[in-house]
């Protein structure tokens, strides 16, 4: 896919994608921390195709693909590819979609901070960059039942948080540490 043939108003319309803020990291960090919450990781696998596109988009035959008879022929895109302008806003829309399913709230400050109070008083939060989810709750059969996720993204279960963006997280007995080097 050639994103940089792409014209705007033409191919696509938008492409702003939010990411979490870095206060919502440490915040959120800052609250399991005082709270004793479990601090879990994940990882959406080929995050940008699972985005569905609004745009009609035709892209050339991939090499390997092509067919002889038909080779001037063009393929319809139904579902958002690496290297399209959009597709980071299309994966986050369809992210935002399957966590609203699922009764998470995002926020008004962060749109990448995902909230679900549950019945018995527990919440879990969720924290969004790009593809890299930051799970935090008091419960860690909870989260992993968010972590049922996979069932509509190919995704890695990293256990404990270690590290996102940069930051070093150690948790240890009571106390959290983060770290980033400059």
């Amino acid at each position: 896919m050639k994103g940089f043939g792409q014209r705007k108003s033409f191919d696509f319309d938008e492409i702003f994608s939010p990411v979490v803020k870095m206060t919502s990291i440490y915040t959120v960090l800052g609250l399991a921390e005082n709270l004793n919450l479990e601090v879990e990781q994940m990882d959406v696998k080929t995050a940008f195709l699972h985005g569905n596109l609004e745009e009609e988009i035709y892209m050339e035959q991939p090499e390997g693909i092509k067919r002889e008879k038909n080779e001037d022929y063009v393929c319809r895109l139904r579902k958002s590819f690496y290297g399209l302008k959009q597709a980071p806003r299309q994966w986050y829309k369809k992210f935002e979609s399957v966590m609203g399913e699922q009764g998470y709230k995002k926020t008004t400050s962060d749109h990448c901070v995902f909230v679900k109070k549950i019945s018995d008083g527990d919440f879990i939060i969720l924290l969004l960059y790009v593809d890299d989810m930051l799970i935090t709750g008091q419960n860690v059969s909870k989260i992993h039942n968010l972590k049922e996720l996979r069932k509509s993204f190919a995704m890695k279960d990293l256990g404990p948080a270690k590290h996102i963006l940069g930051i070093r997280i150690v948790r240890d007995r009571g106390s959290t540490s983060t770290f980033q080097h400059g």
